[in-house]
């Protein structure tokens, strides 16, 4: 059977062939998550993090947007007190609060019939309601990647919008292509999401969401 790994752990993965994550801590009290958040700089995130948490919005695990110390001390031990037996091993995630007007969907997914494929689609809430995807099957060339960018029936999102910038297109490009070379290097990834990658203001993608599912170790 298949497992999932920590989210800090998927993005430690994800990341070493490319996939643009923002800079986060893992810590395991209140006093070293106030002292990762004042190293990143406020306003920060702080979630539970483990393997054994596949679904932390689901269960309240996330505190977004802390402004200080205190608050990121109180959203800690909140956390910590939060985890039940059947976590595991955790620590809570200190990462920067990343934000955007727009928000995409990215991963990869082994087909039984044509083996790994990578997914890209407009992301964050509006993901099930508009349901705008397209797949490729990997290997692919950066051709192929561009083209998944216009397939997106909403791909005028992807535009000057909100007074952001237009979409790097060439770094999203950048992101289905390492999510390509992570199917091909890591032999045993079942699964990956992505969701959200938050589109700066600037227009750069940032993964700010990883799951990763691995064959059973």
């Amino acid at each position: 059977m298949p497992s999932t790994l920590s989210e800090a752990e998927s993005k430690r993965r994800l990341a070493a062939h490319g996939v643009p994550v923002a800079d986060e801590r893992v810590v395991d009290d209140p006093e070293a998550a106030a002292a990762a958040a004042t190293e990143i700089g406020f306003p920060v995130v702080a979630k539970l993090c483990g393997d054994g948490i596949a679904h932390k919005t689901e269960r309240g695990l996330v505190r977004l947007r802390l402004g200080d110390e205190a608050a990121v001390r109180a959203a800690a031990r909140e956390l910590l007190d939060a985890a039940t037996p059947d976590d595991g091993e955790v620590g809570v995630l200190v990462a920067p609060m990343v934000t955007g007007n727009r928000e995409l969907i990215a991963g990869l997914h082994r087909d039984p019939q044509f083996g790994m494929t990578v997914m890209l689609g407009v992301g964050g809430i509006l993901a099930e309601a508009v349901k705008d995807v397209t797949f490729r099957m990997v290997p692919l060339a950066r051709v192929d990647a561009e083209d998944m960018l216009d397939d997106l029936s909403t791909s005028s999102l992807l535009g000057a919008f909100r007074g952001e910038a237009a979409v790097d297109r060439g770094a999203v490009v950048d992101l289905i292509l390492a999510l390509a070379a992570v199917a091909e290097a890591e032999a045993d990834v079942v699964s990956a999401d992505l969701n959200p990658v938050i589109i700066t203001p600037e227009g750069r993608p940032v993964a700010v969401d990883a799951l990763l599912e691995v064959e059973a170790r």
